[in-house]
């Protein structure tokens, strides 16, 4: 994933092999200012989540570049982590205004989507109503109880509707009890559905 935030440099040679080149792919997702940074923002984050799933669906990282540029000459996104931005596994499409829209198939000359298109990630982001783009991302799913929200806890996975309590938190004070879970939501005043969520979503990140 560093390659696709920072970009990278390569050589390779020509078929005759008497010729050392030198080349350079730049980054997949825009990082604007904080280009030459270690940083990445949430939406940086929530664009590398976009790559890696259109990456699994088959689709090239080229394809994914000229993707996004045509998408930032048509409507000026600059982040795939957009609400406008769906895969059926072979292109990536882009939908025009609200829910409904007309859906352009990107890379194509213009040409329209008729075909059903399923928002591969959209059943666990949360967009922006005004802007569009991602606002919080739930791990689990939106009824999972798990959810990253820049705004609260430094962006850490918190539990829903407890911005104060982060699943690092839960899953800590469960191993300081000996892996009991009445102390932990005695404690932190959880439900034991949702103490089991925080510990899951830890242990799931861990393996």
């Amino acid at each position: 994933m560093k390659r696709w935030l920072e970009g990278y440099t390569f050589h390779y040679t020509t078929k005759s092999g008497s010729f050392l080149h030198r080349s350079s792919k730049g980054p997949v997702v825009d990082r604007g200012s904080a280009r030459g940074t270690t940083y990445a923002s949430f939406l940086n984050l929530i664009d590398l989540l976009y790559v890696k799933q259109f990456l699994d669906e088959g689709l090239s990282l080229q394809k994914l570049r000229l993707a996004l540029e045509e998408a930032k000459e048509r409507i000026g996104a600059f982040h795939f982590a957009n609400q406008t931005f769906f895969t059926d596994g072979r292109n990536i499409h882009l939908q025009f205004g609200d829910d409904g829209g007309p859906i352009m198939a990107l890379l194509t000359g213009g040409q329209y989507s008729i075909a059903p298109i399923i928002a591969q990630l959209a059943t666990r982001i949360e967009f922006d109503e005004v802007t569009g783009y991602a606002e919080r991302y739930y791990p689990l799913g939106k009824k999972g109880l798990v959810v990253i929200d820049p705004k609260f806890s430094f962006g850490r996975p918190t539990l829903v509707g407890r911005r104060g309590i982060t699943t690092a938190n839960v899953i800590d004070l469960y191993r300081g009890e000996a892996k009991r879970l009445q102390p932990v939501c005695k404690w932190l005043g959880l439900s034991r559905r949702e103490a089991q969520a925080a510990i899951g979503y830890e242990l799931s990140i861990a393996a």
